[in-house]
């Protein structure tokens, strides 16, 4: 298992470095708030009317979807069977063990649902029986913080080897629970590691993922590094953006072994499966009333959850047109890796995931500050891990810094980079292609608080952005210096 200690003598600031390499992020820093752009005294009615059309369109959603599944089959008596049918199908294996341990809330208001990857595939489902738990454990597992108020959701991975208490049990990896206790028993566990009230779980085993993903036509991804794995998942994926069928989809999600240069290669891993998650979500809920609605008949065959049809359409209407760049916060479970009894474990760092916790709570993005996720840069992203609860980004004063001079003044760039040096970046100047009238910058990767910094400690009222493939790709941030810049 690949792990942090395991790799001692790559420091943090090494890997980071390693890491650099082929940034390239979806990410936006800032939206225009639309309602800025009329009056103040017209202000309130387009607000009014707006509301107005959002409501008719997420009813109208709903009615579509519900209206399409009962046309599958043609006629109501049908289709209340239709509906019937993927109801018991999707929640058959939801026991009333499971259904005692979720905390009743309503999908209206902010909720946690517990989402577990089991190692199961179709053959090994088969030898075991599909209520025998006792020979699989969680490969994956993400805690969802779902705010239909404001068309958020938070995905927060716990990493497979973490060690945890389980009473009479012992300390355990947090993964052998569902083999001890299936889901419920799984899903208690991870309510007390993360001090939270777990209303809604899911499950998909290894053949369900990649034949969702076949069902909407594949999912689009975009690779910071390469990622090169020929002895076990046999992937070999240049970096850069790209369309994935499922079964190379599901294979991205399974890969470790491609990150093994980098680091402990399960943490890359989770951070791919939250940007395939977000890649799934990004692609189904940009698509047509019909596609969704197959796409919860494909669930049916692969999926276990406590949510029946009418509440998943519910939640995909209050979420039409979620911004997936914006509107999905990402992150992980901090944890320390250790040698315990001749097995390797993940010790979570406890201060730090109280601080990530209290933030998901409040509906902040997990990290307070960029530098603590490691994996950008190398693994996938998806939306923000790192932002105010007001909407800003929160700065961070470090990182690589390329500054070049289209001032057509000599020596600029020198004295920028200098101050830069001074406030906790490692920056270099050099020439820009030509001159330019405006002042840039642009970053790479998960990058967007170290920008937030270069343009406080410059004093400059300029908006970052995600690098377009146009600049520098290595470093963190780019800042091209136009004939505007005045030094602060």
């Amino acid at each position: 298992m690949g792990s942090h200690s395991k790799h001692a003598a790559m420091s943090k600031a090494e890997q980071r470095a390693r890491s650099a390499a082929a940034y390239s992020s979806n990410s936006r820093f800032a939206q225009e708030d639309e309602a800025s752009r009329y009056s103040r005294s017209g202000g309130l009615s387009h607000y009014v009317s707006k509301r107005k059309k959002a409501r008719r369109k997420s009813r109208v959603i709903r009615t579509v979807l519900i209206a399409l599944l009962a046309l599958v089959v043609g006629g109501g008596v049908a289709a209340a069977a239709y509906i019937a049918n993927i109801n018991s199908k999707i929640t058959k294996n939801v026991d009333s063990n499971l259904r005692s341990v979720l905390t009743e809330t309503k999908v209206t208001e902010p909720f946690y649902m517990l989402l577990l990857g089991i190692d199961r595939d179709e053959d090994r489902a088969a030898e075991a029986g599909s209520t025998d738990y006792s020979g699989f454990r969680t490969d994956t597992i993400i805690l969802a913080r779902v705010d239909p108020t404001k068309k958020k959701v938070t995905l927060v991975s716990i990493p497979r080897d973490v060690m945890v208490s389980m009473g009479s049990n012992g300390e355990q990896k947090i993964n052998g629970a569902y083999s001890l206790g299936g889901a419920a028993y799984a899903t208690q566990v991870v309510e007390e590691f993360a001090g939270v009230k777990i209303s809604h779980y899911a499950e998909i085993d290894m053949d369900g993922f990649a034949a969702i993903v076949d069902a909407i036509g594949g999912v689009d991804v975009d690779l910071p590094v390469p990622v090169v794995d020929p002895d076990y998942t046999g992937l070999d994926l240049p970096a850069g953006k790209q369309h994935l069928d499922g079964t190379t989809a599901g294979l991205l999600g399974r890969c470790r072994h491609g990150y093994d240069e980098y680091g402990g290669g399960d943490f890359y891993r989770e951070a791919n499966q939250r940007m395939l998650i977000g890649s799934v979500v990004d692609k189904v809920m940009g698509s047509n009333a019909v596609t969704i609605a197959s796409t919860i008949s494909t669930l049916a065959g692969y999926v276990t959850t406590d949510l029946d049809v009418g509440t998943i359409v519910s939640l995909a209407s209050q979420f039409a047109g979620i911004d997936v760049n914006n509107d999905i916060y990402s992150g992980q479970c901090p944890t320390i890796s250790q040698y315990v009894n001749n097995t390797w474990y993940e010790i979570c760092d406890t201060t730090a995931w109280q601080s990530i916790m209290q933030r998901v709570n409040a509906g902040e993005p997990p990290y307070a500050d960029g530098a603590q996720d490691f994996t950008a840069g190398v693994a996938g992203s998806v939306g923000q891990s790192t932002k105010g609860a007001d909407g800003t980004i929160t700065p961070v004063y470090s990182g690589n810094v390329s500054v070049l001079n289209g001032t057509g003044e000599s020596g600029v760039a020198s004295n920028v980079a200098n101050k830069l040096n001074g406030s906790g970046f490692t920056a270099a100047a050099d020439n820009a292609p030509a001159s330019t009238p405006t002042t840039v910058i642009v970053y790479n990767g998960d990058g967007a608080a170290k920008a937030a910094g270069v343009a406080e400690k410059l004093g400059l009222n300029v908006t970052p952005a995600a690098n377009d493939g146009s600049y520098n790709s290595v470093v963190d941030v780019v800042v091209v210096l136009g004939s505007d810049y005045k030094a602060s």
